[in-house]
């Protein structure tokens, strides 16, 4: 068995148990190309310090770029006794290169390499997120522009309560996910610390230069504290909480796309592409994909407790427990990314049924509160006009009527200041042209949000079919 590249200290071999039981390679792997790009920087930081000679630094870089390519192209020998993906590129690295490749590792730990590696990865995944949720804020705005006059039932209790616009209701989530967007623009600065350079935990006796280091990366800040830089995962935790927010916004879009997929609702049709069949009901149409991200919402929350509890009680600097933030926050963007672009895909897709949204609106008494409304600018007492209305309500209830198919005579038994001109404070339409206050769903108010919406996307409306 080789050597380990810490095995000076050990007379005995590492058994095969904790091997298999210690090793990550299998998942640490997809962190090469930042663990070469990390490697490469602090060669070239040791050569330019005179650390190591210029030479041997660009002997190395050479080294790096060939093992890169090897694993691009799938050549790269994988050996599993290799304890993770530092080892296994340092190891190449010296079969290639020779000795010369033994002196990367010079003022330097694993312990600040995966930290480097971690933060790397996590901020190309959050360019790449931020991407795909603005993706998403589009596609939600643009339906919202093609039905942007629709009215459908708003709900409390998941009862009809008054009625809104289809835009003002998408417009919602635009905003939960431009708070997304936020929380990730403003997290990528605390991703963005270089914490190479603060060794194993104490720092190092030799005169390196970790900002030349993080300015080869691209981070704008480095470290301020050794033993901080080698034992945070801060960021991995504060992205985990942001990612299962995302997931919490789309499990609550999930869950009202299944139910207006449904034959009781019937707001919607899914599109084929996004819903599946049974295997033994032929009528079927699943709505599996909403299911399925409301599912996951739980499975990325679960990964946010896990990481928290691992942490929790960790000494300082740095523990092994610390090798399992890899997989959740792995799995975690995997799941996130794939829920939001397959949203994306299906709110661009989704076929909006304006004829059930219609016949929703009868019934419930959506304009209730109207009515009350009106009382009140006749002097009644909101309180007073909120009994009157509801005993008219159980009225026309026990006959199976709506308040506007009341005559003013029956109305008047319950609210005796009632008039002429309530009539129409009793239609849906008007009922929505009123709410003008700011953030309503009047329609010029919801004309508004959605412009600015579009500004901020770079969205023209014109380009689209309304």
């Amino acid at each position: 068995m080789a050597q380990k590249p810490w095995g000076g200290r050990f007379a005995g071999e590492t058994g095969k148990s904790v091997e298999d039981f210690t090793t990550s390679l299998s998942f640490d792997k997809r962190l090469y190309r930042q663990d070469i790009a990390g490697s490469v920087a602090h060669a070239r930081m040791l050569g330019r310090q005179g650390i190591i000679a210029p030479a041997e630094a660009e002997e190395i870089v050479r080294g790096l770029e060939e093992i890169a390519a090897e694993i691009e192209a799938g050549e790269f020998p994988f050996d599993p006794g290799q304890e993770d993906i530092h080892m296994a590129v340092e190891s190449r690295l010296i079969a290639k290169v020779g000795e010369v490749g033994g002196k990367l590792h010079t003022a330097r730990s694993r312990n600040d390499q995966v930290a480097l590696d971690l933060r790397l990865y996590l901020a190309a995944e959050a360019e790449a997120l931020i991407a795909a949720l603005t993706e998403l804020r589009r596609a939600g705005v643009r339906l919202a522009r093609r039905h942007l006059n629709l009215i459908l039932p708003g709900y409390t209790h998941l009862q009809r309560a008054q009625p809104i616009l289809l835009a003002h209701h998408l417009l919602a989530y635009d905003e939960m996910w431009r708070r997304d967007l936020r929380r990730l623009t403003e997290a990528e600065a605390r991703i963005q610390v270089s914490p190479l350079g603060a060794a194993a935990l104490a720092g190092t006796s030799f005169p390196i230069d970790p900002q030349f280091t993080a300015d080869q990366l691209g981070f704008p800040e480095i470290f301020r504290n050794s033993l901080d830089a080698v034992s945070d995962r801060d960021f991995i935790l504060e992205f985990l909480s942001h990612a299962s927010i995302i997931m919490i916004h789309l499990s609550r879009l999930s869950e009202e796309l299944i139910l207006w997929a449904s034959s009781e609702f019937g707001f919607v049709a899914l599109p084929d592409a996004y819903a599946t069949g049974s295997s033994i009901m032929p009528q079927k149409k699943n709505p599996d994909v909403p299911e399925l991200i409301r599912g996951k919402s739980g499975r990325v929350a679960g990964h946010l407790m896990g990481l928290l509890m691992t942490v929790k009680g960790l000494p300082l600097a740095y523990n092994r427990d610390l090798q399992e933030d890899k997989e959740p926050l792995f799995d975690t963007v995997d799941t996130v990314k794939a829920a939001v672009t397959l949203m994306t895909g299906l709110l661009t897709e989704l076929q909006v049924r304006p004829e059930r949204m219609a016949a929703a609106l009868k019934g419930g008494f959506l304009t209730a509160t109207d009515m009350a409304d009106y009382l009140v600018t006749r002097g009644v007492p909101f309180r007073t006009a909120h009994a009157q209305v509801g005993r008219t309500v159980r009225y026309a209830e026990s006959r199976g009527r709506e308040l506007w198919e009341l005559s003013l005579a029956e109305i008047q038994e319950f609210a005796p200041l009632a008039q002429e001109e309530l009539s129409g404070w009793l239609t849906i339409e008007h009922a929505v042209s009123r709410r003008r206050s700011p953030g309503g769903t009047a329609p010029e108010r919801v004309a508004e949000a959605l412009a600015r919406a579009e500004a901020e996307l770079g969205i023209n409306p014109y380009e689209q079919e309304i």
